[in-house]
């Protein structure tokens, strides 16, 4: 890429992101407060708790999973992880309300397992196919 794209795209980047924070300015001081809390706990939640947390699965799928095979398990958890931390407000019903039965009015559960379901059943066409594979290429 060349130097006047990178200086266009920093500029429209920069333009955009000044627009945001005059955007939320206009808002009031108690939702700028309430935006930088959900930032700050944002990124204190991810590095203190989902980082580790990732870490510790990723060391338990090594000492369990054989190298070999450990591809597709990766893809499982990089699909149904974020995909389940996105889905917790609406899998718990969060904002559920009885006054409006049209809020969440899905089911969401049922959803939520199919796509593991899907996702479990792919692993495991996976694992079979890698391990044939890997077989193959011994003989």
């Amino acid at each position: 890429m060349t130097g006047p794209i990178r200086l266009l795209l920093l500029a429209s980047g920069l333009a955009a992101g000044g627009y945001g924070v005059l955007r939320l300015l206009d808002l009031g001081w108690d939702n700028t407060r309430a935006t930088l809390v959900w930032l700050v706990g944002g990124v204190l939640l991810h590095d203190a708790v989902l980082a580790p947390l990732t870490l510790a699965v990723a060391l338990v799928a090594l000492r369990l999973v054989p190298r070999r095979r450990l591809a597709p398990f990766v893809v499982a958890l990089v699909v149904l992880v974020p995909v389940t931390l996105v889905g917790i407000p609406v899998l718990g019903r969060f904002g559920a309300r009885a006054d409006n039965p049209t809020l969440l009015d899905r089911h969401y559960w049922l959803g939520w397992s199919v796509l593991v379901t899907l996702v479990v059943v792919t692993v495991a066409v996976g694992a079979v196919v890698v391990g044939r594979r890997t077989a193959g290429r011994r003989r």
